[in-house]
């Protein structure tokens, strides 16, 4: 998990823990309690669903880099062997240019 959504998840964990503890020493109905604490555990769930979307889209832009990063180096890695393939033909002919000469 990256370290904001290790953030996100900090922040939304003491919201509940300090939600809890406020209901446990509130004093009113059971009813009113309940209905509060439905409330908010709805919205934790609403950021939760939030959260969960933001960390897919980075993770999948992550992946994306991380593809086309790769996708260079190889296309780098042919191009120098390309290069250095050329250059021992042109020293082998070289070699060969020498010896008949």
């Amino acid at each position: 998990m990256s370290k904001s959504g290790n953030f996100i998840a900090g922040i939304l964990t003491g919201a509940l823990a300090g939600t809890v503890l406020a209901l446990l020493y509130a004093p009113d109905t059971g009813k009113n309690t309940r209905d509060r604490l439905s409330y908010r555990l709805s919205s934790y769930r609403d950021e939760l669903i939030d959260l969960i979307e933001q960390l897919r889209e980075e993770k999948e832009h992550l992946i994306s880099e991380a593809k086309d990063k790769g996708d260079k180096v190889v296309q780098s890695a042919k191009q120098k062997a390309d290069d250095l393939i050329k250059e021992a033909e042109n020293l082998l002919e070289s070699i060969d240019n020498v010896k008949e000469g």
